[in-house]
């Protein structure tokens, strides 16, 4: 049996609501609230399936109200019974799965109802998994585990949704401050409507994740939202405990250490040209140049050249930018008597500087290759 709770301001759209869910099969409707608070409260402490609220309330907006109740039930099924027409229903950004419009058509709460007993089935299959750490990725593309060594990109309903939730992950555990995702995500909305597009994106969040059960839970305070994660490993997170691990790097770790560099399969959150995520993706990147030259230059004191030059072109290809594998090139190739090497090596970082920076490579560089340059010369 499918319990079922109603909200609605308006006593007539409650009754004819609740009038047309008893036409329906395995539907038991335990309270029918015209208070929302009220409504909230017997919604919290009772055992219920779906809610069915309107989206126009006294008090407290519809969706603010569903994203209260998604923080302490995340599981529970929310279904908004708005007037507006679908043009406007599609301004709140939600799911053509949750909502009917009033009046509200008989064959278009039938499906509405078929559709919240198939997604049931489906969290009941997905909660015997329910106990297992699953691994998310965020270097490179964003996806997660769905099932054992399976992986989904995940889909978002806006992008706004999408950049909340990635925002809110990488500040996880900390709180975020309700007006500084404004500033963020909404900056040229007028603050009388801003609130409602957050409560949505908000929204969106935890339907998307409503599949993960537990593993993440976002807690609502009066100042913002904190994002929590259990058995959830992020690629990112293991790789950089796994890395820090074997730094200091010896020759007896720089297997083990290649191995863990294999692992960093593309920048953090590199598919999206998000702002404040640069200053992460910048450490993180940090952490990877910092072992590959120590790898590289582990190559080198073994005499290893062969592997030290694959080490730092590795670099050059992956940052440009970095004329310390440059400079570490041009001096083995200048030890391996590979004269034409070390000048094409030089050439190249030139080239490279001019183009990116409009700039020539630091002067000690180019000290060191002019002094080269006279010696090799010289008789």
């Amino acid at each position: 049996m499918m319990k079922v709770i109603l909200v609605d301001d308006e006593k007539l759209a409650l009754n004819y609501l609740e009038r047309q869910l008893l036409k329906q099969d395995g539907i038991d409707v335990i309270g029918r609230f015209t208070n929302p608070l009220l409504g909230r409260e017997q919604i919290l402490q009772q055992d219920v399936d779906v809610v069915f609220l309107d989206i126009s309330l006294p008090e407290i907006n519809g969706i603010e109200l569903a994203e209260q109740i998604l923080e302490r039930k995340p599981n529970m099924h929310v279904v908004f019974v708005t007037a507006y027409n679908e043009h406007a229903v599609k301004a709140f950004e939600l799911n053509a799965l949750d909502y009917i419009v009033k009046p509200i058509a008989a064959d278009r709460l039938v499906k509405t109802i078929d559709r919240i007993r198939d997604r049931i089935k489906t969290e009941s299959r997905e909660a015997d998994s329910a106990d297992r750490t699953i691994r998310m990725n965020v270097l490179k593309q964003v996806a997660i585990e769905t099932s054992p060594g399976e992986f989904s990109i995940m889909q978002w309903r806006t992008t706004k949704a999408q950049e909340l939730f990635l925002y809110l992950l990488q500040h996880r555990g900390q709180l975020v401050r309700k007006s500084a995702l404004i500033e963020l995500l909404w900056p040229e909305y007028e603050m009388d409507k801003v609130y409602s597009q957050l409560y949505t994106a908000v929204y969106h969040i935890r339907k998307t994740l409503e599949p993960h059960g537990e593993r993440f839970q976002i807690t609502n305070t009066t100042e913002g939202y904190i994002l929590k994660i259990q058995d959830v490993m992020l690629d990112v997170e293991e790789w950089e405990m796994k890395l820090s691990s074997l730094l200091p790097l010896t020759a007896d770790n720089i297997d083990r250490c290649l191995e863990m560099m294999k692992l960093y399969t593309g920048h953090y959150l590199q598919e999206h040209d998000y702002w404040w995520a640069e200053s992460e993706r910048q450490r993180i990147t940090g952490l990877w140049l910092e072992a590959a030259f120590a790898i590289a230059k582990q190559y080198v004191q073994q005499n290893k050249f062969d592997q030290a030059i694959t080490s730092y072109n590795t670099i050059c290809k992956q940052h440009p930018l970095e004329e310390e594998a440059y400079f570490a090139l041009m001096k083995i190739y200048d030890t391996l008597h590979n004269y034409y090497m070390v000048q094409r090596q030089y050439e190249q970082l030139t080239d490279v500087f001019v183009k990116e920076l409009n700039e020539q490579p630091s002067s000690y560089i180019t000290e060191w290759y002019n002094l080269w340059k006279v010696n090799i010369v010289q008789p």
